[in-house]
């Protein structure tokens, strides 16, 4: 279709290099009209579909619907990207109106009678019309999608849920901002006097940023997780750490950005919901279909690890509180101590210094790592283009090509905190990879958090903050690397508690002695990276383990009259929550679960886990971590299909075998002679 000149610039066809979109032209006055005009060109498409009187076949239904959408999918996805990583005040302004929009439009297609038919039609003639293992897979998919959009619903109960849909668009946008609002409200100005035991180059980005708002000579810090992390693990000061740890925990727990009420709503809406299609609870609906196929296995999973790591954890602290003890610090181990003394048992007894490993981690030599990392794995080359527009002046852009020089996709990289940007770090597509009608090439971002420095470039970063960069990266390359011919198929569009599998793997070579020492650290810092898990895992799988068994114990709660709050309080009491340990993410700003696609499924983190520790085993038994065979296995078994066959299929073809959970356990330091560890101290000699 050719736009008439003068049309609306967000519903032309992106014409850059490698089709990249024109940043530098959007302007957002245009995007509800492009709404409104996409929304309207696709409902013609899907009317074509379901007045086509030819019988329903996958070409003229399943394949049809694939191809219907394209300038809608590529203004939302657009839209949702701003909203997230560049989130000014007109784009905060019009998300309701956007979302309520999507979500009426989606509840027109999932509810239309004639259409599900025609899929339902399909699916039913689906094992008779000779289709291939992909187009079986995506039938499967798209029925079951409509079945769970509530298109079997009837009268009331389908106009219900539709209801219910486009409130709880509305409600995740609400708690979103109020996180985003109640972050960036927040800042903590210090004098030079209060700096001790901050590192230098954290203080140099601190005085840029309180310069910057006009107060020179001092140092502005902010709930950024980055801030948090150092101000947390090297503040000299119990206050300053206390006051940053109050005030990052208890975001909208109450005053004006309290979200508490939109959490109470949220669960009453999921669970009625999941009850007019026949569930029993939220979490069951949600995790129909996944790897865990219910909250059951993921419940036990999470138990299975809880027990050893809290015990872990208890024998931790009581190492944390004999060094005060023994420093007549004369007070007890409290959630905001624990990181700081933590790392101090690290270097004491450990030999690991936290700081000098941060000093050689570079943000700009961290990603460029990675990128040698897919190099050597996969063959991959990334060249940066700076004469293509971007969206933020420190977002950069690489084309991405094979190692013949064969296009692969494009890539956004942005890592810096901004104002602007939600909190936290992830990837995500403005196009995927395709070829329904010829090869299309994905375009795909990834963001992060980090704290600035005054060179961008030089901005060090945490041993935790390279491994989530490689996280990130792990995902890009999930997409990057996708090879189906369906678009609702490719790369990232996989079960839940898997999509976290390739990412999560793709951490373990920010700590191979290989590419440590590309990064110039020296043999000693090298092997004392080899050690920094000896201390410390009990903390960081009760931390996590905790956030995961709330979020999957709530949404299989009544929620008729539940308070929030209490529920966690109750939960984290009767799973014996350390009283010196917080959850990672609280309920009020746990938006993973609130705004995000995690509800019921946090606990995914952790079954990616079992998959990704299990899977480098090929690599270590290979003996060599970038070892060919085994990268060309996984990229061909596990990146390449997406969702084009049953997750565990696509494992097994991998490994060979079923995962293994002993890997886990032992990378946790939660096993120990062959079983559960019982104390930290036995195993560390701590």
């Amino acid at each position: 279709m050719t736009d008439a000149p003068g049309a609306n610039l967000l519903l032309r066809a992106w014409d850059g290099p490698f089709g990249a979109p024109s940043f530098d032209a959007i302007h957002v006055a245009d995007f509800l009209p492009a709404f409104e005009i996409a929304i309207a060109e696709h409902r013609r498409e899907i009317d074509a579909i379901t007045a086509d009187p030819t019988p329903p076949g996958f070409d003229t239904v399943i394949a049809a619907m694939e191809r219907a959408g394209e300038r809608l999918s590529r203004v939302r996805r657009l839209f949702w990207m701003l909203a997230s990583a560049r989130s000014d005040d007109a784009i905060r302004s019009i998300e309701g109106d956007v979302s309520a929009m999507l979500s009426r439009h989606g509840a027109s297609i999932d509810h239309d009678p004639t259409l599900f038919a025609r899929v339902a039609a399909v699916h039913l003639a689906r094992e008779r019309l000779g289709l291939d293992a992909e187009q079986l897979r995506l039938t499967e998919k798209v029925h079951r999608g409509f079945v769970w959009g509530g298109a079997a619903l009837e009268g009331e109960a389908k106009l219900r849920f539709a209801a219910i849909d486009e409130r709880l668009a509305a409600l995740s946008i609400r708690f979103g901002q109020n996180v985003l609002a109640a972050t960036a409200g927040w800042t903590m100005l210090l004098d030079a006097q209060d700096l001790s035991g901050i590192p230098a180059d954290v203080c140099e980005g601190a005085a840029q940023k309180a310069k910057s708002q006009g107060h020179e000579g001092r140092f502005l810090f902010t709930l950024d997780r980055g801030d948090f992390e150092v101000v947390l693990t090297y503040s000299d000061r119990r206050d300053i750490r206390e006051r940053m740890w109050r005030a990052f925990t208890g975001r909208c727990d109450g005053g004006e950005h309290d979200n508490r009420p939109i959490i109470a709503e949220m669960l009453r809406l999921r669970q009625e919901s999941a009850r007019l299609l026949g569930y029993a609870c939220y979490a069951d609906y949600r995790l129909d279909g996944s790897m865990a196929a219910g909250p059951e296995a993921a419940d036990a999973l999470l138990r299975r690890v809880w027990a050893p790591a809290r015990t872990q954890a208890l024998a931790e602290g009581a190492v944390l509180q004999e060094m005060i003890d023994a420093e007549g610090g004369g007070f007890m181990l409290a959630a905001w101590d624990w990181r700081y003394h933590a790392e101090r048992v690290r270097r004491a007894q450990h030999q690991v210094d936290m700081a000098a490993i941060r000093s050689h981690l570079r943000l700009g030599a961290v990603r460029d790592a990675a990128f040698a990392v897919a190099g050597r794995l996969y063959g991959l080359r990334f060249e940066q283009r700076p004469e293509l527009p971007v969206y933020a002046a420190d977002v950069l852009a690489w084309a991405v090509t094979n190692a013949d020089g064969a296009d692969v996709g494009l890539l956004y990289t942005d890592h810096l905190a901004r104002a602007d940007k939600h909190g936290g770090a992830w990837m995500g597509s403005l196009r995927v990879q395709e070829k329904m009608d010829g090869p299309v090439t994905p375009i795909v971002y990834v963001v992060a958090n980090f704290a600035r420095a005054a060179d961008p470039l030089e901005t060090a970063l945490s041993l935790d903050e390279a491994r989530t960069l490689f996280h990130e990266f792990g995902h890009a390359l999930h997409m990057l690397l996708s090879d189906v011919t369906y678009p609702s198929l490719a790369g990232t569009a996989v079960a839940r508690d898997f999509v976290e599998f390739p990412s999560k793997l793709m951490e373990h070579w920010i700590v191979a002695p290989e590419i440590l020492r590309d990064l110039g650290m020296p043999e000693e810092l090298i092997e004392a990276i080899g050690r920094v898990d000896d201390f410390g895992q009990g903390f960081a799988t009760v931390e996590l383990t905790a956030s995961s068994i709330v979020d999957l114990a709530i949404h299989r709660a009544d929620a008729d009259g539940l308070d929030p709050a209490e529920f966690e309080r109750r939960t984290l009491a009767e799973i014996g929550m350390p009283d010196a340990i917080a959850m990672r993410h609280r309920l009020p700003h746990f938006t993973h679960v609130f705004d995000g696609g995690y509800a019921s499924a946090y606990y995914s983190y952790l079954w990616s886990e079992v998959l990704d520790e299990d899977a480098f085993g090929a690599f270590i038994e290979a003996g060599n971590v970038f070892d060919r065979g085994v990268a060309v296995r996984l990229r061909r078994e596990v990146l390449a299909p997406g969702d084009s066959r049953d997750p565990l299929q696509s494992y097994i073809a991998f490994r060979g075998r079923a995962p293994d959970e002993a890997p886990l356990l032992a990378a946790r330091r939660l096993i120990a002679d062959g079983g559960i560890a019982d104390t930290a101290v036995v195993r560390d000699g701590v």
